[in-house]
């Protein structure tokens, strides 16, 4: 599967999106299960009429972004950042650094998430929150490609949690994909387009620190010409309880998929009950 994997990166970037979309459409067809997931999920957010517009465009998305991993992870890291061919924001980075406090960014699983903090790794040390895969060469490929000389990754456990405050206290940054379940214990229900979602809280006790909090996503442009990538302040400064602060972040992550559906990842089962958990509240 890794030599696959070397070969796919070897191809241009268009004809990995190409062969993406048709492996998004052919996902799409042969799963009822991610059929239903994307389907409620988008009309939870989008509404009817909503889905119906980014529907097709987001099939076809969610199959690039799962061919154009091997661009990313497996080619030289200088590569790999020159496919971002814009940038709007990059003074926040700059501001944020003089500040020296640390920053923490935030990225959702909207357009080319993985090339984030490999493009911001160029400019400064950063370290990443992971949480392993349970296929070993799957595990292999990643350590591989997210691994770089000023990237560091980070498990979703303790030793992971400490490597992140031992950044920020340096000054360094952080990123994580705050939209994605944790495991029991380390989440709470906060509202998510809706409706209760099993949330981490890690990322808003990381912005307690005083560290500057920035979201970021790279979108992913028409004919494999690369990727925007986005930089911008929360709507709100964060503040208030931890709970309070997750609850902001996720209206934050809204914000940000609301700029272009069509390139977040809805087949995912967001609003799953981990084993372990309780039921959310039936009302909040």
């Amino acid at each position: 599967m890794i030599s696959i994997f070397y070969l796919l990166s070897r191809l241009p970037l268009a004809w990995l999106h190409a062969l993406g979309a048709l492996l998004g459409w052919l996902a799409w067809l042969l799963s009822p299960t991610y059929r239903r997931h994307m389907r409620e999920n988008m009309v939870l957010a989008l509404g009817e009429e909503g889905e119906r517009r980014a529907r097709y465009s987001a099939i076809a998305h969610a199959g690039r972004q799962s061919l154009e991993l091997p661009k990313i992870w497996l080619r030289p890291l200088e590569e790999a950042a020159a496919r971002v061919v814009e940038i709007s924001g990059w003074e926040l980075v700059e501001e944020a650094a003089r500040a020296g406090k640390g920053i923490l960014y935030l990225t959702p699983h909207l357009g080319c998430f993985e090339i984030t903090a490999q493009y911001l790794s160029t400019h400064a040390p950063i370290t990443v929150l992971y949480r392993p895969p349970k296929l070993a060469w799957l595990q292999t490929m990643i350590e591989t490609g997210r691994a770089r000389e000023q990237l560091h990754i980070a498990p979703a456990d303790l030793t992971g949690v400490r490597a992140l405050l031992k950044a920020l206290k340096k000054g360094e940054a952080v990123g994580m994909l705050p939209d994605q379940a944790p495991k029991v214990g380390e989440g709470r229900w906060i509202d998510f387009f809706g409706k209760l979602a099993y949330t981490m809280t890690l990322a808003a006790r990381l912005s307690e620190s005083g560290a500057t909090v920035l979201m970021v996503w790279a979108e992913r442009l028409p004919g494999g010409a690369g990727y925007h990538f986005h930089l911008s302040r929360p709507t709100q400064a964060l503040c208030g309880s931890t709970e309070e602060r997750a609850a902001q972040i996720s209206h934050e992550i809204e914000t940000l998929i609301r700029q272009c559906p069509e390139q977040y990842l809805w087949g995912y089962n967001r609003y799953k009950r981990p084993r372990g958990v309780e039921a959310p509240p039936e009302s909040f």
